[in-house]
């Protein structure tokens, strides 16, 4: 893709050819040499100009946390080693999941659902009910 003012990669930000002193070209035609058939149909592709090897490495992946700083397989793997009954199924493992993404996430969904929860586990201490009571699932 361009346009009157430059070359624009295919992400939409601007592609200019930088000024290199002549011993960062040299360092560049040593690098362009030394690679393969793949790296230089790749620099060809984009052009030997403006293919700049010394640019900086993209940021990596933001780790979505909780607040704790704690990741989603964190929150669900320390939850299923203190907390999984010896019956849970696949289905409660997919529901300790669903629960971790949303958390992370900041879904409202889940977050209703948390907040409910909390809500009907104090309903059924006031009501004089037991929570590990099985009949009160």
């Amino acid at each position: 893709m361009t346009d009157f003012r430059g070359t624009v990669d295919i992400y939409g930000g601007k592609m200019n050819a930088r000024e290199f002193s002549e011993r960062d070209e040299a360092q560049k035609r040593g690098i362009y040499e030394a690679m393969g058939a793949r790296g230089k149909k790749y620099v060809e592709k984009i052009g030997y100009d403006k293919w700049d090897p010394f640019q900086e490495p993209k940021e990596p992946l933001d780790l979505r946390t909780d607040v704790t700083k704690r990741t989603t397989q964190q929150l669900v793997r320390r939850f299923l080693q203190e907390r999984t009954p010896d019956s849970a199924g696949n289905a409660y493992g997919q529901g300790v999941l669903e629960c971790a993404l949303g958390i992370v996430n900041r879904d409202e969904k889940i977050r209703g659902m948390f907040e409910f929860c909390i809500w009907y586990e104090q309903l059924l201490r006031r009501e004089g009910h037991g929570t590990d009571d099985e009949r009160t699932l």
